[in-house]
């Protein structure tokens, strides 16, 4: 599988292990890991680096494992989960970054090069959400409006 917008073609991934059920070394409960998640995305944190912070910090090497549910599912029963999909929300975060520094250096061609293309993976992933229901059926990326989404 290629990349949309580069020459790759790598499929390097991690492997998830074959047993679904939690490893005998994970001494946490699902009650523990659920507290754990809604402490977190209440200080801010972003569903992936919930799942980091899980794992580095507190030794839980899948949520899904020790929970039988993802992060996020255990957001959004408990009402956390973020407004817009994260993958989106980085990719805008991404394009004001861009459309600052644009501001700064005029001159600067290929970074305006690849804010057409940052915005053009929005517009394709936006479709996408509003397709399966996951952002709402007017939302519509314009970048005047990109940095109050972000902030």
């Amino acid at each position: 599988m290629g990349r949309m917008h580069s020459k790759g073609k790598g499929m390097s991934k991690s492997a998830l292990p074959y047993k679904k059920s939690s490893p005998s070394w994970v001494k946490a409960t699902a009650h523990e890991v659920t507290e754990n998640i809604i402490k977190l995305a209440r200080k801010g944190h972003a569903p992936s680096q919930i799942g980091v912070i899980l794992r580095d910090s507190h030794g839980i090497p899948q949520v899904n494992s020790v929970t039988s549910s993802k992060v996020l599912r255990i957001l959004k029963a408990h009402g956390l989960a973020p407004e817009i999909p994260e993958d989106l929300y980085f990719l805008i975060k991404k394009a004001v970054n861009v459309r600052k520094h644009m501001e700064r250096n005029r001159k600067d061609k290929d970074s305006k090069f690849r804010l057409i293309l940052i915005e053009s993976r929005i517009h394709r992933l936006a479709r996408y959400y509003k397709t399966t229901k996951k952002v709402a059926p007017n939302f519509k990326y314009e970048s005047a409006t990109a940095s109050t989404l972000v902030a």
